[in-house]
């Protein structure tokens, strides 16, 4: 099955020359994590998030996993797994959409039009419902957080260095280093 490979490399390689940050895990073109960043005009507007992407070997005919990797305030993102809530990812996915269309349309969407009736975060939902200014503080408050530029920069410098520690002590003295460039 050649076409979901390519598929896969064709959706990686547009978010490489998009304007996204994009950074391979264990340089797999199946998991990634992406850089995203609040939409204007939203009480999101200023954060940076980690978004970790998984593909499954049958993308684009199955949907792909999609979380975000810092804490986040929104009624359909659960706040400890960072996994989403969006019909268009988990149920109606469809082979016509890619990447590109996650990170600049579907994640922009979310935030900006939380649906509070079908929550993953309730309490979220019901502060959103019951106490929409409250609900805006506090989601501003973990943007400035958890969120913020330094907090990214601050995950990604943990993030190589974990990498560091992992790759110096994943070779047995029986493992041979892969050498496919």
């Amino acid at each position: 099955m050649s076409s979901p490979r390519r598929r896969i490399e064709t959706d990686v390689m547009k978010l490489l020359m998009g304007d996204y940050e994009v950074n391979l895990i264990n340089d797999s073109m199946q998991e990634f994590f992406v850089k995203f960043e609040g939409p204007t005009d939203t009480p999101f507007a200023g954060g940076v998030w980690k978004v970790r992407v998984e593909l499954p070997d049958q993308y684009p005919y199955k949907s792909p996993s999609i979380g975000f990797t810092n804490k986040i305030f929104h009624p359909n993102i659960d706040e400890r797994s960072g996994s989403v809530c969006l019909d268009v990812i988990n149920q109606t996915w469809s082979p016509m959409f890619d990447m590109i269309n996650i990170f600049e349309v579907f994640l922009p969407q979310l935030l900006r039009y939380p649906n509070p009736t079908d929550p993953l975060n309730g309490e979220a939902a019901a502060l959103m419902m019951r106490e929409p200014a409250a609900y805006e503080a506090k989601v501003k408050d973990y943007v400035k957080r958890f969120a913020s530029k330094e907090a990214y920069e601050a995950s990604k410098e943990s993030e190589s260095e974990s990498e560091e520690s992992e790759s110096v002590g994943s070779l047995s003295d029986d493992d041979e280093p892969d050498m496919d460039l």
